[in-house]
């Protein structure tokens, strides 16, 4: 099994700004493994939650770090490599990369997509959202404007929680509603921007406009405040930051009414099945959400997307330098290709050169 992996930056068309500061761009990792003349495709891009930064470095490191201990297994070794992740601490986006290529690989290998492997129904699929950061009302209003002109808008996420206060939030919000087209769904993500009376205050306040659901209301390390939400809360409550993996939901499950997965920090496909499966038992929700990934990442995300109650999986769709093309919008709706494994395409002309001779592709 062969190994490479490169790093390319992506910029966003509309800087994104949330509770804990703005992103205009990303340099992410696109990792291909090659086994008996087959490619399989994963990325990795960096994230910061629980005060540990997954930078681009440190997640290039932990896979050079472990792909030495990989040539020996074939794409078939699932279980052994996890093993092996475990035992060197690989990082969970560095295991997301490798995981959703070794997934590929099989499907290609297989010549099926990986949501027919699985036996899932495109038709299923909701509407994703499409993101409204944080920003002056005018600006946050011209922002969602600027969604609508490029595709069927069924699904609109408001991140809240300004540095500024609930006042600030409330204008915010008021003024992108006034751009919400008629039927669409409307969700918020304060990124635990707020205090427990805050949160309780803007749960009620939300509700009385139509709100759908929110996202992480409080700051994560304060799961012992949902509770006090929870019993009043008029919205469903779902969690992001505080839910990394499967082990995460039984802690949280009396207290929250969903969870948001994201393939960087579960670690992969795997996990994130594994997640799935989980919160179902404990009668969960279940949502898929993006960090600053391409259409590789949410492409493969897509995969999965008839088990979801809520997507949020807009990210490559704000990126103007995007070299992958994936799953496609029809309706609002994020579709999965029809094609082999993650069913990805590249154009290699897009890509960008390595950040540093570090960082070239690599291959074991």
């Amino acid at each position: 099994m062969h190994i490479w992996v490169e790093p390319f930056v992506v910029h966003k068309q509309v800087p994104l700004t949330i509770s804990r500061g703005t992103t205009a761009q990303s340099t992410n990792l696109w990792l291909r493994l090659e086994h008996d003349g087959i490619e399989g495709w994963g990325e990795a891009s960096p994230f910061a939650v629980r005060g540990i930064m997954q930078t681009t470095e440190a997640i290039a490191q932990s896979l050079q770090s472990v792909i030495p201990h990989l040539q020996a297994y074939t794409p078939f070794d699932r279980q052994a490599i996890e093993q092996c992740c475990e035992q060197h601490a690989v990082l969970s986006a560095a295991r997301s990369a490798l995981d959703m290529a070794l997934h590929d690989w099989l499907g290609r290998a297989l010549g099926q997509p990986l949501w027919k492997l699985w036996g899932l129904e495109c038709s299923r699929i909701v509407p994703t959202s499409v993101t409204v950061g944080i920003n002056t009302p005018e600006a946050a209003r011209h922002r969602l404007e600027q969604w609508l002109t490029v595709a069927a808008i069924k699904a609109v996420k408001i991140k809240l929680g300004s540095p500024a206060g609930l006042e600030a939030d409330r204008a915010m919000f008021e003024a992108v509603m006034q751009a919400v087209p008629a039927g669409a769904k409307v969700s918020v993500d304060a990124n635990g921007g707020w205090t427990l009376d805050g949160a309780i205050a803007m749960t009620h306040w939300l509700a009385e406009r139509g709100v759908t659901y929110l996202e992480q209301p409080l700051p994560e390390g304060q799961e012992a405040d949902l509770p006090a939400l929870y019993r009043v809360s008029p919205l469903p409550l779902f969690v992001d930051e505080s839910c990394f993996d499967r082990r995460d939901i039984p802690k949280l499950s009396d207290r929250v009414h969903g969870i948001n997965i994201k393939l960087m920090k579960s670690g992969g496909l795997s996990e994130a099945l594994r997640m799935i499966h989980t919160a179902q038992a404990h009668g969960l929700q279940i949502m898929f959400g993006c960090y600053s990934d391409s259409a590789l990442a949410n492409t493969a995300a897509a995969h999965l997307a008839p088990y979801a109650t809520h997507l949020d999986l807009d990210s490559h769709l704000n990126l103007r330098d995007d070299p992958f093309t994936g799953a496609t919008l029809h309706e609002g709706r994020l579709i999965p290709p029809d094609k082999p494994g993650l069913g990805v395409s590249v154009t290699l002309s897009n890509l960008h050169p390595p950040i540093s001779d570090a960082q070239s592709p690599t291959p074991v």
